[in-house]
């Protein structure tokens, strides 16, 4: 009986280390999504959270006080539209990529002022709009027709 027990101990023992490390795969995976801005100076991943339902696009980066270098949020509008940002309540300076449905950058609208109620255009239908600390985009050496790759952007064979 005590041979018994020592074995299903060690089964429990594994099950429940198994369940540990999951767990901390997955909520370390959950904070944010990988995408990766590929530019003329190379590939460069971003941690990037997503705004893709009105209520998280209206709130945005509002009332942070600091983005990590590395860190952006990606707006999803569902379809291409013309798009008009601000910078209400955002208290740090920030770049924003206008991008088409295909994740091509067709706008930069750099170091956008905090607090500002000016409006920002997308000047053309865009589908995204990859927001980043402010300066980002130069430090990338982003510029039009760059492209993001991330899994909530197709590239349909058509422009």
């Amino acid at each position: 009986m005590l041979a018994a027990f020592r074995q299903n101990r060690a089964v429990i023992l594994i099950v429940i280390a198994l369940v540990a490390v999951g767990t901390f795969v997955f909520t370390s995976k959950s904070s944010g999504s990988n995408a990766m801005l590929v530019t003329a100076t190379g590939r460069h991943p971003i941690d990037v959270e997503i705004a893709d339902t009105p209520e998280t696009r209206e709130i945005g980066l509002m009332n942070r006080d600091r983005m990590d270098a590395d860190s952006g949020m990606l707006f999803d509008f569902d379809v291409s539209r013309d798009v008009t940002m601000w910078m209400k309540n955002t208290l740090i300076p920030l770049d924003m990529l206008f991008m088409d449905h295909r994740g091509f950058v067709v706008r930069i609208a750099a170091n956008a002022q905090p607090l500002s109620l000016s409006l920002i255009p997308s000047n053309a239908p865009i589908q995204y709009v990859l927001e980043l600390s402010g300066g980002a985009a130069a430090r990338y050496g982003a510029k039009v027709g760059d492209h993001l790759e991330h899994p909530i952007i197709t590239r349909p064979n058509t422009p």
